[in-house]
């Protein structure tokens, strides 16, 4: 395996998933603001606080 194929497939890679990063936290915001909340709001720990009391 050459080099310059490592370093195609780690750059696919690394752009997969920044789109499965922005994909989640826009999918979040979308989410929220549809809940008809403020959409940046997801990013507050309570937010989160408030989800994985619930879920538990």
């Amino acid at each position: 395996m050459s080099t310059a194929y490592a370093k195609r497939v780690m750059k696919h890679l690394l752009v997969g998933l920044l789109l499965i990063l922005v994909a989640l936290i826009g999918g979040s915001m979308i989410g929220y603001a549809i809940g008809g909340g403020n959409p940046w709001r997801v990013f507050a720990p309570s937010t989160w606080t408030h989800i994985f009391d619930f879920l538990s």
